[in-house]
């Protein structure tokens, strides 16, 4: 099994992340749900990033907050070609392993235990010892999770089972990295976690109606071929303007191929796509991209103003 990465360093944005776990929790709704979308999101804001809970709190009707849904979901299907979707099988099955494991007064999905196994299922290895010179401690956990080079502290301070985050230390390795990846259903085959993170970044010229992408080169996987490095991708654009129940979808394919020396002068591949329907306002642009042959798949959602 691979080492953790620095195991034993704390990282400094401990504090902040115990706050922001508990703000999951303790977040209450400013608007009124009809009671199927108000069940969607009771569970589904766990794994939503702040843009998704934006623009599925401002969608003004019924009727989109459904299609909403559909699309929040099949996002996250790592097999379309299949009928079951196993990401959104895979997290109500952690519901459920929560609730019956890590009950603590509350239902167990809404407790630090509880959230990390949503994320990320089982750990790797769980250590579990008393903690000597810290008698204010009843209970200490530790998850590794090695697959994706990080671990995280639990204590009890009550002697109860309760466990939280330790505000003083809490957190080791590549935890944020992974917790965003988790948010957009981009970890459910653990076998298969790329450690080599697919980053991009979008950008809309007004000028010319155009949407630019550009992906750094070192993040992306080629296959050689003929002495020419080669790659396929698709994207997938979901537009939203914020506020309005009207979204544009349309995917496009993209064949790279080049040399490496040639490559090796550049840092980024940019990748440009036409758009002509945009009008000024306030609109979020979810992009999903996946590479051929070695399938590596990411996705960001960018907050544009025009």
């Amino acid at each position: 099994m691979p080492s953790l990465i620095n195991y034993k360093k704390i990282l400094p944005l401990i504090p902040l992340l115990f706050f922001v776990l508990f703000l999951i929790n303790c977040a209450s709704l400013k608007i009124q749900l009809d009671p199927k979308s108000k069940e969607f999101y009771e569970k589904a804001r766990l794994i939503m990033s702040k843009e998704e809970k934006d623009i599925f709190l401002h969608l003004p009707d019924r009727k989109s907050r459904e299609e909403f849904i559909k699309d929040f979901w099949e996002k996250r299907d790592p097999d379309p070609t299949t009928e079951e979707n196993e990401f959104k099988e895979e997290f109500f099955r952690r519901i459920e392993y929560a609730n019956k494991h890590f009950n603590e007064g509350i239902p167990g999905w809404k407790t630090d235990r509880g959230r990390i196994y949503i994320y990320f299922g089982p750990p790797d290895k769980i250590e579990q010892r008393p903690v000597l010179n810290r008698p204010d401690i009843k209970g200490y956990l530790l998850w590794i999770y090695y697959r994706y080079r990080f671990a995280v502290e639990f204590i009890d301070k009550r002697g109860d089972g309760s466990y939280r985050f330790d505000p003083y230390s809490g957190v080791y390795g590549s935890f944020f990295d992974a917790m965003e990846r988790a948010k957009f259903g981009l970890i459910y085959k653990e076998e298969d976690f790329p450690l080599k993170f697919m980053d991009f970044n979008l950008k809309y010229n007004k000028k010319e109606k155009k949407i630019i992408i550009s992906v750094p080169l070192k993040s992306i996987y080629f296959i050689e071929e003929n002495g020419k490095l080669k790659a396929d991708f698709e994207f997938e654009f979901y537009i939203y303007e914020k506020g309005k129940p009207l979204k544009y979808i349309f995917r496009e394919s993209r064949h790279f191929e080049g040399i490496e020396k040639q490559l090796l002068e550049k840092d980024f591949l940019k990748f440009k796509f036409s758009f002509d329907n945009l009008k000024s306002g306030n609109y979020y642009f979810d992009v999903i991209i996946k590479v051929e042959p070695n399938i590596n798949k990411a996705r960001k959602i960018f907050k544009i103003k025009l």
